[in-house]
C-alpha cells in the first residue's frame, strides 16, 4: 500500500476516533441530567409515575365517592335557576326565536299539503313554548332540568374514570403504600400485616428498592380529560380526608413488572453511558496528542480544491452549515441508537458502527471544507472578486430589480400578504410528519414561485412605465427583453414602436426640413426666370433700344419663358404623379431598344461632352411591361442628369442586365459636385448637387423618374460614395 493510502487510512481513523469523542460530548450534553441520578428512583420519569399513581390511589382508594353518592350531593341554587331560566334570553326573546324556527317548517309542510306534518310542527313548536314559559314560572320545573344535567356530567365522569381502572390496578402491582388518615386515623395499605389497625404498620425497608414519605391531600383529585370545572362543585360537598404515609416499590417484584424493568434498564445505560462518556473523552484526549505531534493530520486533498473553488463561495459556506448540521444530526442519532434503540445485540452493534462511520465521513467532509473555506478566507482580494460571482448578490440585484419594478410600497406588501397567508395556511393544514417536506417545498418551489410572480409583476410595471413615457414624448433607452413569455414579446413589440416613433419623429424633422428648402427652392427657381422676363420686358418698353438689342431680349425672354413653362410642367407632372392621377400603359418593351432610343436623342450631345459613355448589356433583348413613353422619360431624365452633373472628362457606365430575373439597369458617373451620403435626398422635389443652383436643371428630375418606377411596381435606388453617383433601376421582367 502506497504512503498516501496509508495517509488517508490514518486520517480516517483519527476522524472515527474524533467522531467518538465528540459524540459522547453530545450524550454529556443530552442524557448526563438523566444518568446523573444516584437510580431509577431519582428521575423525572418515576416521580411522574409516582405522581399519577397517588392520583389514582386518592380516587379509587382512598377518597372513594360512588356514583350514587355523588348524586345525592347536587344542589341547585337560586342563582343557577335564574341562569338557566335566562341563558338564551328573556321569555318573549325566547318564545319568539322557537316561532321563527317553527315557522319555515311549517310553511313548507303546508306548501307541499301535509296538513299532518304542518300540524306536528305546531304541536312540537307549542310544547317547547309551553315548556318556555314554565320555565319563567315554576322554579321546581327549572330545578329538575339542572338536576338532570348534573346527573348527566356526572355520569359522563364516572364513565371515563373507569376506564382508567386497569391503569390504576396495574399499579397496584409496582406500588406498595402505608397510608393514615389525619382525622380519623384510619389506615390505608396493601401490605399484609398483623399489627392493630388502627395504627399504620412500619414499613420494613430493607425490602424496600425505594420508599418515600407521601401526602395525599383531600385536593388531590385525579385530573381526567373530561372538564373536571363541571363537577367540581358537586364533589367538594362530599367529605374527603387528608392521608399521610409512605409509598415505596418492593424488591419482590418480577423482572417483568414495569417499574422493576425501567430499573434494571436505567443500571443497564447508566453503566453504559459513564463507559461511554470514559472512552469518547479518552479519543478526544488522544486525538488532541496526536495531532499536535503528528504531521500527518494535515487533510490536504488538494486534488479536490481546484473543482471546489469553482462553487460560488456563498453556495460553499452554505454547504459548509449544511455539513455541520449534518455531522451534528448524525452524531445525535449515534447517541439515540445507543441508549434508546436494542432490536438485538448483532442489529445494535451494527446501527452503532454504521451511524459511527456516516458520522466520521460527514465530520472529515465538515473538516476539509472548513479548512478550504478559511484558506480562501485569508485572501482578501480574492473574496472580494468572488463576492461578485455569489448567488447571494445575484438573488440581491434580482430582488432589487423586482422591487424596483413595483409601483407602490402597498403592491409590494400586497404581494408579501398573499405569499405569507398562503404559507400560514400551508402550515395550518399541513400533518405534522410533512414538516420537512412542506419546508423544501417552499424552498425549492413556493419561494421560488414568489420570486418569479413579483418578478413578472415587476417587469409588467415597467412596461407600464414605458408605455407612459413614450405616451409622453420621452423615448429614451429600449426595454430589457428577458426570455420568451407574453411579456417579453411585448417589450419588444414595445421597443419596436419606439423605434418606429423615434424613426417617425426623425423622418418629420426631415420633412420639415426638406419643406422649408422646397419652398425656399421653389421660390428661387420661379423667381429667377420670372425676374429675368419683367426685366427685359421693361427693357423692351425703352424707347431707346436698337433692333439688334430688342432681338436679343426677346431671345432672352423666350429662353426664360420655355424654363419657367418647364419648371412648371414638370412640377405639375410631379403633383399629378404624388396625388396618383397618372395613367400608364402597360406593354411588352425591350428596355435596350429603348435606352439605345433614349440615348440616340442625346447622341449629339454626348459627342459634343468631354464625357465618355461605356454600354453594357449581357443579353439583348431584355423584355417588360412598361408604360413606353413614360418609362423613356427615365432614360432621358437619368441621362439629362448624367450630362448636367458628370465631372468632365470622366466615364459613365450604363448596363442593362438580368438579375434574379428581374431587368436591372445601371447608371454610374464621377459627379463634378460634392455630394452627400443621404442619397435618399436626392430625390426630393427641387434638390440638386449643384447646391448653388446655377444649372438649368429644375431639381424634379429624379423625382420625377422615381414616381413613374415606382408606378411599374419597380424599384429607383440611388447610392453615393465620395463623389460616385449610381442609380439602379429595377424592374420585373416579362
Amino acid at each position: 500500500m502506497d504512503t498516501k493510502w496509508k495517509n488517508r487510512i490514518i486520517i480516517f481513523s483519527w476522524t472515527i476516533l474524533l467522531t467518538l469523542g465528540i459524540s459522547g460530548a453530545f450524550s454529556l450534553v443530552n442524557t448526563g441530567g438523566k444518568y446523573f441520578q444516584t437510580d431509577y428512583f431519582q428521575t423525572s420519569e418515576f416521580q411522574n409515575q409516582l405522581d399519577e399513581f397517588a392520583g389514582y390511589l386518592n380516587v379509587f382508594e382512598l377518597n372513594n365517592i360512588s356514583f350514587e353518592e355523588a348524586k345525592k350531593s347536587i344542589e341547585v341554587t337560586q342563582e343557577e335557576i335564574e341562569e338557566h331560566r335566562t341563558r338564551y334570553g328573556a321569555l318573549t326573546d325566547q318564545v319568539e326565536n322557537i316561532k321563527n324556527q317553527y315557522e319555515s317548517s311549517i310553511q313548507g309542510a303546508l306548501d307541499a299539503d301535509n296538513q299532518e306534518a304542518a300540524d306536528a310542527f305546531r304541536t312540537e313548536r307549542d310544547a317547547l313554548i309551553d315548556d318556555i314559559i314554565k320555565n319563567f314560572k315554576d322554579d321546581e320545573h327549572v330545578k329538575k332540568k339542572i338536576i338532570k344535567e348534573k346527573e348527566q356530567h356526572l355520569e359522563d365522569y364516572y364513565q371515563e374514570l373507569a376506564s382508567y381502572r386497569s391503569n390504576y390496578e396495574a399499579y397496584m402491582d409496582s406500588f406498595v403504600y402505608n397510608l393514615k388518615n389525619k382525622e380519623t386515623g384510619e389506615v390505608k395499605t396493601n401490605v399484609n400485616t398483623t399489627s392493630d389497625q388502627s395504627e399504620a404498620p412500619s414499613f420494613e425497608e430493607k425490602n424496600l428498592l425505594y420508599v418515600s414519605n407521601f401526602n395525599i391531600s383531600s385536593d388531590y383529585f385525579w385530573n381526567s380529560h373530561y372538564p373536571f370545572e363541571a363537577i367540581t362543585s358537586m364533589l367538594d360537598e362530599m367529605p374527603k380526608h387528608n392521608f399521610k404515609g409512605k409509598i415505596g416499590v418492593s424488591s419482590d417484584l418480577s423482572a417483568s413488572d414495569p417499574i422493576m424493568s425501567a430499573y434494571d434498564n436505567y443500571q443497564q445505560k447508566q453503566m453504559l453511558f459513564w463507559l461511554y462518556v470514559f472512552v469518547s473523552l479518552a479519543s478526544l484526549v488522544f486525538c488532541a496528542i496526536y495531532y499536535k505531534r503528528s504531521t500527518r493530520i494535515t487533510i490536504e486533498f488538494n486534488q479536490w480544491k481546484p473543482y471546489y473553488r469553482k462553487i460560488p463561495i456563498d453556495v460553499r459556506v452554505g454547504l459548509l452549515v449544511i455539513s455541520v448540521f449534518f455531522t451534528l444530526f448524525a452524531m445525535n442519532t449515534i447517541d439515540y441508537q445507543i441508549f434508546y434503540m436494542f432490536d438485538g445485540v448483532t442489529s445494535y452493534a451494527f446501527d452503532i458502527v454504521t451511524w459511527l462511520f456516516i458520522a466520521s465521513g460527514l465530520l472529515l467532509l465538515t473538516i476539509v471544507q472548513f479548512k478550504y473555506l478559511l484558506e480562501d478566507m485569508k485572501d482578501v482580494a480574492y473574496v472580494k472578486e468572488e463576492w461578485k460571482n455569489t448567488y447571494i448578490r445575484k438573488i440581491y440585484y434580482s430582488l432589487k430589480d423586482v422591487f424596483d419594478g413595483l409601483k407602490t410600497r402597498k403592491q409590494f406588501f400586497i404581494i408579501i400578504t398573499i405569499y405569507v397567508t398562503g404559507v400560514g395556511i400551508g402550515f395550518g393544514i399541513m400533518a405534522a410528519e410533512l414538516f420537512i417536506a412542506y419546508i423544501i417545498f417552499l424552498l425549492v418551489i413556493g419561494f421560488p414561485m414568489f420570486l418569479y410572480l413579483a418578478k413578472k409583476i415587476g417587469y409588467f410595471n415597467k412596461i407600464v412605465n414605458k408605455t407612459n413615457e413614450i405616451a409622453a414624448g420621452k423615448l429614451g433607452s429600449d426595454l430589457k427583453v428577458k426570455g420568451n413569455s407574453a411579456l417579453a414579446q411585448l417589450a419588444k413589440n414595445i421597443n419596436v414602436l419606439k423605434r418606429g416613433v423615434k424613426t417617425s419623429q426623425n423622418e418629420q424633422a426631415k420633412s420639415e426640413r426638406l419643406k422649408t428648402e422646397l419652398i425656399t427652392n421653389v421660390s428661387h427657381d420661379l423667381r429667377t426666370p420670372l425676374t429675368s422676363i419683367i426685366n427685359y420686358t421693361e427693357l423692351l418698353k425703352s424707347d431707346d433700344v436698337s433692333i439688334e438689342e430688342q432681338r436679343a431680349y426677346v431671345e432672352v425672354i423666350d429662353r426664360k419663358s420655355k424654363r419657367l413653362k418647364l419648371l412648371i410642367d414638370d412640377l405639375f407632372e410631379v403633383s399629378k404623379m404624388a396625388s396618383g392621377n397618372m395613367e400608364i400603359t402597360k406593354e411588352k418593351v425591350d428596355l435596350v431598344q429603348l435606352l439605345q432610343q433614349a440615348l440616340g436623342e442625346y447622341n449629339e450631345m454626348i459627342e459634343t461632352s468631354s464625357l465618355q459613355f461605356r454600354i453594357t448589356n449581357d443579353e439583348k433583348p431584355i423584355y417588360a411591361y412598361v408604360d413606353g413613353q413614360k418609362m423613356w422619360r427615365v432614360f432621358e431624365n437619368l441621362i439629362n442628369n448624367i450630362l448636367k452633373y458628370a465631372m468632365d472628362n470622366t466615364r459613365v457606365y450604363i448596363t442593362a442586365s438580368t438579375v434574379e430575373g428581374n431587368a436591372v439597369l445601371t447608371f454610374k458617373n464621377i459627379s463634378k459636385f460634392e455630394l452627400n451620403d443621404n442619397g435618399e435626398e436626392l430625390f426630393e422635389r427641387f434638390k440638386r448637387a449643384d447646391t448653388s443652383r446655377n444649372t438649368e436643371g429644375s431639381g424634379l428630375g429624379l423625382a420625377i423618374a422615381k414616381s413613374i418606377v415606382d408606378l411599374h411596381d419597380g424599384r429607383l435606388d440611388i447610392d453615393t460614395d465620395g463623389d460616385l453617383f449610381k442609380a439602379t433601376i429595377v424592374l420585373q421582367k416579362a
